[in-house]
């Protein structure tokens, strides 16, 4: 270790809560400190390496290039910090813990995942953020987001992309649609239906979209829907056919208020990953977390195969 090194905790913190809120006076209050402390740690942090973090413009400090390169080794450090604290004061608890998930893990998985986990670990402030894969992908490439659990692919470069489970959609309809005694549809017989999607920027549209993609061929929109609940009420309604995961859909398989269709036309396989950049530090708690996810799905081969009554 350097002998000679001429930074500070302290001056890290202030400079990842600049860069957050890029204001001097708003990081300071978030850190507890006055406003000059602040400016000063931040001066003298970059006063001691002859180097500039920050452009300034007016009361804005946005960070350049430099700092973008900085801030995630930044980040991980402090997370480590906390860590060492934690384990000298015999205080080995499990912290903070914030998760995003796209809409089916979050609403048919993560859910109920973190809530277990906070049965487990109380104290722990454990917070779910659920969006499409475009919006955690990107929440947890600037560090708002531990970890994230998505559908489909990732090809950020600053994050790492982990297999969790082989997941699969299927193409669906209402009980009394005419395509519904057959079971099963041609590509031909799906051009000419109008269907109910989710909305660009989730994962199950671009696995659909991939899908159609290699086939040279285009379905008919009738509506774009966020919420997978939604899609599924409008095609028992009537109103067109869907494509969602069959996790979304077992239950209603399971009733019969909707229809698998069977199409060996289309390969609509796709992995549920985790993501997490590539200098997060992971902390106990992210780690209990991704061993309870991994030995919820132990010996199922399809998400739709857990067994959700046992998680609690």
């Amino acid at each position: 270790m350097n002998p000679n090194m001429r930074l500070t905790l302290r001056q890290l913190q202030v400079f990842t809560e600049i860069a957050r809120e890029e204001n001097v006076s708003r990081a300071a209050a978030r850190l507890a400190m006055s406003q000059p402390a602040a400016s000063t740690a931040l001066n003298e942090l970059e006063r001691n390496y002859g180097c500039q973090l920050f452009d300034r413009a007016g009361k804005r400090l946005l960070i350049n290039a430099l700092g973008l390169e900085l801030l995630p080794q930044a980040r991980a450090l402090l997370e480590q910090a906390v860590a060492v604290d934690a384990l000298l004061r015999g205080q080995q608890g499990y912290g903070s813990l914030n998760v995003g998930a796209t809409l089916t893990i979050g609403n048919y998985l993560a859910a109920l995942l973190l809530g277990h986990f906070m049965q487990r670990h109380p104290c722990c402030k454990a917070r779910l953020h659920v969006n499409n894969t475009e919006h955690i992908i990107s929440q947890v490439s600037e560090f708002s987001l531990d970890l994230g659990l998505i559908e489909g692919q990732c090809q950020h470069p600053d994050l790492e992309v982990t297999s969790w489970i082989h997941d699969e959609l299927v193409v669906f309809c209402a009980p009394d649609h005419p395509l519904a005694e057959a079971r099963q549809a041609s590509l031909q017989q799906l051009q000419q239906e109008a269907w109910i999607l989710r909305e660009a920027g989730s994962g199950t549209r671009r696995t659909f979209e991939n899908a159609l993609k290699d086939k040279g061929v285009a379905m008919r929109t009738l509506l774009e829907l966020e919420h997978t609940e939604a899609i599924k009420r409008a095609v028992e309604s009537g109103l067109g056919i869907g494509c969602i995961s069959r996790l979304a859909l077992r239950d209603a398989f399971r009733r019969g208020s909707l229809i698998p269709l069977e199409t060996p036309e289309l390969e609509l396989g796709r992995p549920f990953s985790f993501i997490w950049h590539q200098q997060k530090f992971h902390t106990r708690a992210m780690q209990e977390f991704i061993q309870l996810c991994t030995n919820l799905t132990a010996g199922c081969s399809r998400s739709d195969q857990i067994r959700l009554p046992d998680v609690l």
